[in-house]
């Protein structure tokens, strides 16, 4: 198969980069380069940038209904092309075909509450605030936003939880692809160019951190949306915001579970599987540590290594894959040296997924389901994000014990509690550091009407991506005081703070 050199688009145009530097894209399930990426240049991003300011005056005059009018013929696009979208996931990137199908679904979800802006754009307003004085709250678009993504969403991430909300409220967008995995994006802006989208409102990169940089400093640019490692989060949040502009940086985590004595093994299990392993372990919302009380530890243990032992690991675009690879051969290799790492520390590795092989797809980058028991509170792999299908046991006391341990996680981006007790329930959900809690749900990630709400370095903002926290990120508030005036009150005495307030 040709390799497919590919290229960037800036004002609806697609074009060939001037850069002479090129980043392979892989197929995951076998290891062979598909297609190359343009590092583009700094000019480049420049171009991007200039063609997003030029569109800003347009179409944030373009009346809202409009706007949305777009995302709905795009909702109907992308369902069109959903297995396409679905087999291109699963190629660049690896996960199975559930787990692609469900990166472009949460996308789509989304793009229908972006559907719904005019509401979500509705200020608030009071008539005689003061005497003869009338307030009115508008939100209005603030000009052109960048997009820094990671490789584990190419769907969700930048056509989910960025670009739909910032458009429709009126705002332009450069995004950043994530180069590793760009072909999904560059599908995804084809298809939004297809349903009417003017030149210029969104333009797509991909370029490496040095070129990206550019954008954190850039006089035109509003604000930055970034997902990805919590160094690089912090980086851009001081940055950005530096240089005066907004900023939203969804970081690391190692998301904690609790397992009490009183829970449905079983259940839990089955969750704990779906949530450590599924996308093989390379999301935010995985759940690589499980903190279990002692007494039912070694019930859990052998529970959990029964079902992950069940696991088929092969290629993402088999039906039959439940485990697909990870994104690359450098990411396998870090993956490897955290189990080794793991090792060193003492932890006691349970079930052993580094020698792993598929048979017929010996150049993929595949590694099998992985659990250390007896992890401590001092061993890393036991704090620090792996994003590899590796799963550690915290064996505690109790349910204070457990949660004692969570919240010593310097990371709080989820966290779950399984357990059929409503009172630990209750006191879980209200003591936990978790921005995001389930009880009894494994990936507690709300609907996107809900924001995606990170806590402590999972997250540097004020205002997170989706739901009400995405619509304010993305517009400000404009307070309009108006008083009109009969003949008397043209010879009123002015007063000082004039329609702030009335007092006898």
């Amino acid at each position: 198969m040709a390799v497919k050199r590919l290229r960037y688009c800036v004002n609806g145009e697609w074009r060939e980069s001037a850069t002479k530097k090129y980043m392979p894209v892989t197929n995951s399930s076998t290891g062979k380069i598909i297609a190359e990426a343009p590092c583009c240049t700094v000019n480049e991003v420049n171009e991007a940038v200039a063609a997003a300011k030029a569109a800003f005056p347009v179409w944030s005059n373009t009346p809202v209904t409009a706007r949305v009018q777009l995302m709905f013929r795009y909702k109907s696009i992308l369902d069109l092309y959903l297995e396409e979208l679905t087999v291109l996931v699963a190629t660049e990137l690896g996960k199975n075909l559930s787990e692609a199908r469900g990166d472009v679904l949460k996308a789509i979800e989304v793009v229908e509450l972006a559907c719904a802006t005019p509401t979500l754009l509705q200020g608030d307003s009071l008539m005689n605030v003061s005497e003869g004085h009338d307030t009115v709250l508008y939100r209005e678009p603030i000009g052109v936003f960048a997009g820094i993504v990671p490789y584990n969403f190419p769907a969700m991430i930048p056509f989910g939880w960025m670009i739909p909300l910032c458009i429709t409220t009126g705002n332009t967008f450069v995004l950043k692809a994530a180069s590793a995995v760009p072909q999904t994006a560059i599908r995804m802006l084809e298809l939004l160019i297809e349903a009417g989208l003017p030149a210029g409102v969104v333009n797509l990169l991909t370029c490496s951190r040095q070129e990206a940089e550019s954008l954190l400093k850039h006089p035109d640019v509003a604000g930055i949306s970034y997902v990805g490692s919590t160094s690089v989060g912090l980086h851009i949040y001081s940055t950005a915001a530096t240089h005066g502009k907004r900023v939203q940086a969804l970081c690391e985590a190692k998301n904690h579970g609790l397992v009490l004595k009183d829970a449905s093994l079983e259940l839990a299990t089955g969750r704990v599987i779906n949530s450590g392993f599924g996308c093989a372990g390379q999301r935010c919302m995985a759940l690589p540590v499980v903190c279990v009380e002692e007494e039912v530890a070694d019930a859990f243990v052998d529970h959990l290594v029964t079902f992950a032992k069940r696991l088929r690991v092969g290629p993402g675009y088999d039906q039959a894959t439940d485990l697909g690879p990870v994104v690359s051969a450098e990411h396998k290799q870090s993956v490897l040296n955290w189990i080794a790492k793991g090792i060193e520390e003492g932890a006691k590795l349970i079930l052993d997924g580094r020698d792993i092989a598929v048979t017929g797809y010996e150049g993929g980058f595949y590694l099998g389901p992985t659990i250390f028991d007896h992890v401590k509170p001092e061993m890393s792999i036991g704090t620090s994000e792996i994003f590899g299908p590796v799963v550690c046991i915290k064996r505690v006391k109790d349910f204070e014990h457990g949660l004692a341990v969570m919240n010593g996680n310097p990371f709080a981006n989820g966290s779950c509690i399984f357990t059929q007790n409503g009172y630990y329930a209750r006191e879980f959900a209200k003591r936990t550091h978790g921005g995001m809690v389930g009880i009894n749900v494994g990936i507690p990630v709300p609907l996107s009407v809900f924001p995606f709400s990170g806590h402590k370095q999972s997250f540097f903002g004020d205002l997170h991506c989706m739901g009400k926290d995405g619509v304010a990120f993305f517009t400000e508030a404009k307070c309009v005081t108006s008083r009109w005036f009969d003949e008397d009150a043209k010879h009123t005495k002015v007063d000082t703070w004039e329609g702030t307030m009335t007092r006898k």
